[in-house]
Parts: structure tokens; sequence; C-alpha cells
């Protein structure tokens, strides 16, 4: 089958598809990934065909940031959505048997298999469906407001994810000579989806609909012929395993705060870092400090002590993979949801939140991440995720697809 993943966002929200993209390649698909150019090389490097997306989205970030009224953000959101629907089109006219989507352009996705008559499956790395268990991740914090309270606002949630791409999808249909309009139901509506967590992280409600399964992870490929930077090699030969330190796609322009910061927290903490600069620029310095740039993590955590990230989803399963404690600083959208669920499975201390990070607070979290029972549970962890195929899930449900008798 000729397979198209559509994604936008974030590294994060790109790096776990690569892996995805390379099973389906060695089981005799074709497989083109539909990101941001940002994420181009990522995608090539990988072996993956890259197909175009418009948009930067560390740019949207700093241009909603400069933003000086809300009406002005509101616009700068609705031309970038409109370039995702336009970049959506193009990428499935040019040839797909199946589109695999995330969740947030799943709307776009889903209007242009129906109007290429190509099924679609929900590839998404976080919860997507509202649920009387918990809240949903968002804006909220996720505050429990009981089993009532949390459908309510988890459908509202969608509702209002939704109203985003209203706009863009409305004028989409009308380009692709869709006639109506889609189901009512929120951003749920794709079916079926596999969300690509572990669900020791997060079990599957029970209340969601049948067609919606929790897979467990899929993992990022390395870049093909990847070997690790030899500074980086005598680095974590020289002494004990150092902490990893990085926030990923967050804090653009905030590099020379973080680094100092980092540096004092390093310091007096008594460990030994590796820091990854990411969309903040982040360097610390010192003896016992490396900064570095991107590198695949699951080469680079199974040789640390513990992560200090920002609890994206793809972070959040790298390091609960390498069986390392966490140190969660979660900064914004599912970021928190995700450094509250580690700290309840015990492989965290509490989160500290990006407002309120200090160098003390930093420091503290890092040693009681370090303590043994934190360690001893992180370990554990990962011996009972080893035994998941998230992939294997999502491969199952394309057989399925595919064995159809209108495919």
């Amino acid at each position: 089958m000729r397979i198209l993943i559509v994604t936008t966002g974030s590294r994060g929200d790109v790096a776990p598809f690569t892996g995805l993209g390379r099973r389906l390649l060695d089981t005799g698909h074709e497989v083109a990934v539909v990101a941001h150019p940002t994420f181009a090389t990522l995608i090539e490097s990988c072996g993956l065909e890259y197909r175009p997306l418009p948009g930067d989205p560390e740019e949207l970030i700093r241009a909603r940031a400069r933003a000086t009224s809300p009406d002005e953000s509101r616009a700068l959101l609705t031309a970038y959505v409109d370039g995702l629907a336009g970049g959506v089109e193009d990428a499935v006219a040019g040839g797909a048997d199946l589109l695999l989507t995330a969740f947030a352009p799943s709307p776009l996705s889903q209007t242009a298999g129906e109007a290429c008559g190509v099924p679609v499956l929900g590839t998404y790395l976080t919860p997507a469906f509202a649920t009387g268990e918990f809240p949903l991740p968002g804006p909220a914090g996720g505050t429990d407001l009981g089993p009532e309270g949390n459908l309510a606002a988890g459908q509202e949630r969608l509702r209002s994810a939704d109203r985003l791409f209203s706009g863009a999808v409305a004028r989409m249909r009308e380009r692709l000579g869709l006639a109506g309009t889609p189901s009512p139901e929120p951003l749920g509506r794709t079916r079926p989806v596999v969300h690509g967590y572990s669900p020791l992280l997060l079990p599957r409600p029970a209340d969601w609909p049948a067609p919606v399964g929790v897979a467990g992870f899929w993992w990022p490929a390395r870049p093909l012929g990847w070997q690790p930077p030899a500074e980086l090699v005598d680095f974590l030969q020289a002494g004990p395993a150092p902490v990893f330190i990085g926030f990923g796609s967050m804090a653009p322009g905030e590099g020379a705060r973080l680094g100092e910061l980092v540096t004092a927290a390093v310091r007096r903490a008594g460990v030994r870092a590796v820091v990854q600069a990411g969309w903040a620029g982040l360097e610390a310095t010192g003896d016992d400090v490396l900064s570095v740039g991107d590198l695949p993590h699951d080469w680079l955590l199974p040789r640390t002590a513990a992560a200090v990230h920002h609890a994206g989803a793809g972070t959040t399963g790298a390091a609960l993979r390498a069986g390392i404690p966490a140190v969660p600083v979660p900064v914004m959208a599912d970021q928190p949801f995700w450094a509250a669920r580690l700290h309840q499975l015990g492989v965290a201390p509490q989160p500290v939140p990006f407002t309120d990070l200090t160098a003390e607070r930093l420091a503290a979290a890092i040693t009681a991440a370090l303590a043994e029972p934190v360690r001893r549970r992180a370990a554990a962890v990962a011996g009972l995720m080893a035994a998941e195929d998230g992939a294997g899930a999502v491969l199952a449900h394309i057989a399925r697809i595919d064995e159809a008798p209108d495919h």
C-alpha cells in the first residue's frame, strides 16, 4: 500500500512517526511523511519519502507571542491552518491508498481522504476522546472534575479545538467539491484510532468508543548511518552517568536565561549533565556539563541517570523506555498532563512548572529523582513496557483495512 502519514507541530510531533514509517517500510509498504519543511532532513535521513506541509511552527509561536491583540493572534492562526489545509490537499493528490493522521491535522486529513476516496486511520500521540475517567490534556492544567465534569470538559475541549479548523475545513470542502458538511461530532470523528502511548502510562478508558485503542509507543527511528559525536562518547566515559537536560521545542529565545539557571542547578545538585539546545538554544557551562544538539534519545537516555524534560509525549516515552527517572518541567499544552502521569506512576518527583523554575527547585527535583525508590520504579516500568509493540498494533489495523471488501 501507498501510505501517507500526516503530522504537524514540533519535533516531538514528527519524530515518532519516523519509527512507525520505517516499520511500515520494512514490511513492504510505500511510505511518505507529510510535515513542515524544517523536518525534511530528519524524515529523509530515516529513509522515508518527505512531502511538504506549509508553515513553521517555531515562527508561529514567536509571531503569536509578538501579536498585539487577540484578533491579530487569531488571524495568524487562521492563515497557518489554511496553509496546512492546502498542503494536505496537495500531498494526498500526490497519491495514497491510506492516510495515517496525527490528532491536530485530523479534520484536514479526513476531508482530503473523503474527497479522494482514501481511508483514514487516526494515529494519535495524546488522548483525544472525552472520558469521565480523567481530564483531557489542555490549558486548564488537568484538574480532575469527577466523571461528569471530566466528560463535559473533554467534549468542550474537543469542540473548541474543532472550531480552530472549521473555517479551513469549510473552504477545503468547497475547493474539493464536497457537498454538505462533515459530522457535527468534534475532532474525535476519525475512526478507527490507535493511540501511540503506553497503557502503563495511561490505561484505555472503559467509556471510549470501540474502534479507539491504546497500543503503546512507536519509537523514533535513528537516521541511517548515525554515529554519536566523539566528544559526547568521551564525556560519558569520563565519569558517572550524567543527567540529561532538555526542553525540546519549548521556550524559544530563552536560552541564555535557562543556561545560567541550569548551570547553577547542576552545580547545586552535584551532578554531571548533558544539555540539549532545542529551540531555546539552551547552553550550560562547566567542567561537568556538555552542551549538544539533537541526538537520538534511544541511544543517549539509557546512558544517563535521569532526564529533565518538558514532558512532551515523545520525550516522556523515551525516558520511560530508557528506565530512568524523569524531572518533568511542563510548559504548555499536553505537558502538564504527562508530567502529572509520570509522578503518579512513581517515576518522577512532583513536576516543576516551567513558570516556577529556579535553580534551587530544579536542583532539589534532580536530587529527588535520583533517590533509589524512584530509580527502581523507573527500571521496573521500562521492563514492563518492553513487551509492548505499538507499531505492531498499527500494522494490524492496516492489515484489516487492506483486507476490507471495499478497499
